[in-house]
């Protein structure tokens, strides 16, 4: 691709995702790596590469006004699009079993409520207050609301109980 990478939009910007580019920016500057994304505003450039170590990764953004020329190396294969895909979530939690988390939810809602909170249970959710929901598995992270207040009393609430309660298993890894 010649000039005018911030012209070509989302679309044509989608055929170099997951794909590993070379882009030259400015007179001497390039810059390779695995397309991870393009910002449809600013038409910057994620550039991703892999270090040796399992799990580790550089990132670089090239601003797209810089970009000049953009050309594809390499096709992703299933293993890179997977870590492309992947390296940047959350780790994952460990599954609790159901009895487990009804336990949980069953506490937490115990201890909304004696600290004055209205709870309701709708499925595996807790709705307080009708603005907040708690879903599994019902730690402070779990919680989510618009209402940036109720939200920091709830979680501070939710990890009282955690330090009180030392049989209350973590929601890290294992």
């Amino acid at each position: 691709m010649q000039c005018g990478w911030p012209l070509l939009g989302p679309l044509q910007w989608m055929r170099y995702v997951n794909k590993q580019v070379k882009v030259k920016a400015g007179k001497d500057e390039e810059r390779r790596g695995w397309l991870l994304t393009v910002d449809p505003v600013s038409a910057s450039l994620v550039l991703v590469n892999f270090g040796e170590e399992e799990g580790r990764a550089s990132v670089q953004v090239v601003m797209g006004h810089a970009v000049e020329e953009v050309e594809v190396l390499q096709e992703a294969d299933e293993e890179t699009t997977e870590r492309l895909r992947t390296s940047f979530l959350p780790p994952e939690t460990r599954t609790l079993d159901p009895a487990e988390l009804r336990r949980r939810r069953g506490g937490v809602r115990r201890w909304l409520e004696k600290n004055r909170f209205p709870v309701e249970e709708e499925g595996d959710e807790l709705k307080v207050a009708g603005v907040l929901t708690i879903t599994a598995p019902y730690g402070p992270e779990d919680c989510c609301s618009s209402n940036q207040i109720i939200l920091d009393r709830i979680q501070k609430l939710i990890q009282n109980v955690i330090q009180l309660q030392p049989d209350y298993p973590e929601t890290d890894p294992a």
